[in-house]
């Protein structure tokens, strides 16, 4: 026996439920949730679109997988499940990208389409115990992208290469620093130092030691490898009297140090770990360790390092090169989890297991099935709000980890647009930046695409037409738009100065606003490293303190300048920023003259919502209490 959701409907509810059709962002852990959650409230025509396939870890939470679903589009098995027990519904399902991997940049996509269909958009998140619903609502709500969004935590390269403090500071070395520049490409920037303490000639300090020579094996040349970041670096560091002054000296550690001598050339066992695809190598089971929450001793950590580098060598040679840290492939976490032990024990930091580094490398946060539920509930009851055009009873709601006011959910009236949007409100932007000397590439590079999330732009001066991209355009067009790109924006057919006002617009986003020019002839390399400075976009918020940079339970944050990111995959935090101070206004505040622009915009008879949700993303919401 089903749940009837019409037994507590009223007839109205029942009535704007029937006329909907919905499109569902997203087939995971909410996704789940909320599609069975719809279908049992009787929406009848229901649209899923995820570009993913069911891996083993979703299995836990994700209901309506099975382990026979394993490599099989999330939407198709998510319809056919719930199809099972709703077979009189319709359910579509879409394997495919709704915009980039990245999805914060599909959350703006997503955002900007439904502010030019009119088509009202409920967004939501959820981490570990944290969650938010959101209803967006064109010209009656702030849209998504009205608020800033905290930028991904990252740590300052001097603490990462010289003195960290952190066993994060070692993952991000670990994995950013040393991963890349065994098994990623070499060619490209790296803040290990790479020359060894024998380069007495100038030609042999200009060897790079990660280089492998051709009389060297595996073996020797892992211990080599070894022996230079964690015994010969170290050592380099303490050179430096000043930077131990008030810090504990770190001390190096070579494989001598950690081995007796009867340490063979064999490490492990090859063959143990040979079976299988690449990415199912381990060192782990070629070396008899089998719990990933065990804590390993440094003999035992360095054993494995040495143990997946050779694997990396021996077995997925053809990788090496184009290879890049990815939480899922079990050789790359053991050896980063060793070799941020490694280090972590170098500098007094106690060590962690391989199940906490994981998490800490792939940025996890745990997901929590009733999170979930709750979620999609919530989601649910908004669009049945949005439906009825029950605008005064919208909500914005937080689930929270800890009661607030003996409360775990908490209701937020949803906020006005943000005059200064640039997304909704078409405020115009002002662009500081050198016009002598910056090509028409780097404002669509870095500003136009990078920061304002144009996918098809079209810039114009006026009436003339400085570049446009399409599948429609002559080749002489697409050789003067490309011979454009290159030109100093000076020198341009119609010459961008300062005073400028260039029209940037996005036809498949529907997206149009206006960039004031600003001519300004320095720019800080170290804090200004774009050599421009857009101002009226939300840009991610940097908390500080003290000239460092502060974390809240809840905020991520950037520090300056240059950095290394810990990037956020699959599995990302929740973040919520703190209460915006100033006076807030509630939808029952607007002017009047506000209201009847807003009648003029009704929602169509179609009734059509888009529901976007994502387990453990990267979307930062703000905890505004009234």
């Amino acid at each position: 026996m089903h749940f009837s959701f019409s037994v507590m409907a009223s007839e109205q509810q029942l009535s704007a439920i029937k006329g909907s059709k919905v499109l569902m962002v997203g087939a995971g852990g909410i996704g789940c949730e909320l599609l069975k959650t719809l279908a049992l409230s009787g929406f009848p025509d229901i649209h899923i679109i995820d570009m993913d396939t069911i891996e083993v870890s979703n299995l836990n939470r994700q209901f309506l997988f099975r382990q026979s679903h394993v490599g099989q589009s999330k939407a198709k098995v998510a319809r056919d499940a719930v199809l099972k027990f709703r077979p009189d519904i319709n359910i579509t399902p879409y394997h495919a990208n709704v915009k980039d991997p990245d999805f914060n940049t599909a959350r703006r996509h997503v955002n900007r389409l439904c502010l030019a269909a009119g088509v009202p958009l409920v967004e939501s998140g959820t981490t570990g115990f944290l969650g938010q619903v959101t209803v967006h609502v064109k010209g009656r709500t702030e849209c998504y992208e009205c608020q800033p969004k905290p930028a991904p935590k990252t740590y300052p390269v001097c603490t990462i290469t010289s003195t960290p403090s952190k066993f994060v500071h070692c993952v991000v070395w670990a994995k950013d620093l040393l991963f890349a520049k065994l098994f990623g490409d070499r060619n490209q920037e790296n803040d290990l130092n790479v020359h060894s303490k024998d380069g007495s000639s100038s030609s042999k300090q200009a060897e790079d030691v990660f280089e492998r020579q051709k009389e060297e094996n595996i073996e020797q040349y892992g211990k080599r490898i070894y022996d230079h970041v964690f015994g010969y670096n170290i050592e380099l560091a303490l050179s430096n009297e000043e930077t131990w002054r008030n810090r504990n000296k770190p001390r190096p550690i070579y494989v001598k140090d950690v081995f007796s001598s009867e340490l063979a050339s064999q490490n492990g066992n090859l063959d143990k770990s040979s079976n299988g695809d690449p990415p199912s190598l381990s060192a782990m089971a070629s070396l008899g360790l089998k719990n990933p929450q065990d804590l390993w001793t440094l003999k035992e950590n360095s054993k494995v390092f040495l143990e997946a580098l050779k694997l990396f060598f021996s077995k997925r040679e053809k990788e090496i090169g184009n290879l890049s840290f990815d939480k899922d492939d079990q050789l790359a976490v053991e050896f980063v989890t060793a070799a941020a032990n490694i280090r972590a024990s170098s500098f007094g930091i106690p060590l962690h297991s391989l199940f906490e580094a994981k998490g800490i490398a792939g940025n996890i946060v745990h997901a929590v099935a009733t999170t979930n539920a709750v979620i999609a509930g919530l989601i649910v009851i908004e669009a049945i709000k949005v439906l009825q055009h029950d605008i005064k009873n919208y909500r914005m709601t937080y689930c929270l980890e800890h009661p607030s006011r003996k409360m775990l959910l908490m209701p937020v009236e949803p906020f006005e647009p943000n005059k200064s949007c640039y997304v909704c409100s078409e405020t115009p932007l002002d662009l500081e930046i050198n016009t002598h000397c910056s090509k028409l590439r780097d404002v669509v590079d870095k500003i136009v695409k990078a920061k304002l999330g144009m996918n098809f732009p079209l810039i114009m001066h006026g009436s003339a037409l400085l570049y446009e991209v399409g599948d429609d355009l002559e080749e002489d067009e697409v050789a003067n738009y490309a011979a454009n790109l290159e030109k100093v924006l000076s020198e341009l057919p119609s010459p961008v100065t300062g005073g400028t006002i260039l029209t940037v617009e996005d036809l498949q986003q529907e997206l149009k606003c206006s960039i004031n020019i600003k001519h300004r002839e320095e720019f800080d390399e170290e804090k200004e490293p774009d050599g421009m400075i857009l101002s009226g976009w939300t840009q991610p918020r940097a908390a500080e303190k003290n000239g460092k940079t502060a974390v809240d339970s809840e905020v991520s944050t950037s520090s300056a300048s240059e950095a290394v990111p810990l990037e956020t995959e699959d599995d990302d935090d929740l973040q919520i920023i703190p209460t915006i101070t100033g006076k807030k206004r509630k939808l029952s505040d607007i002017s009047n003259e506000t209201k009847n622009k807003r009648k003029a915009e009704e929602l169509d008879s179609k009734n059509d919502v888009v529901m976007l949700d994502d387990e453990n993303s990267d979307m930062s919401k703000k905890k505004r209490e009234q």
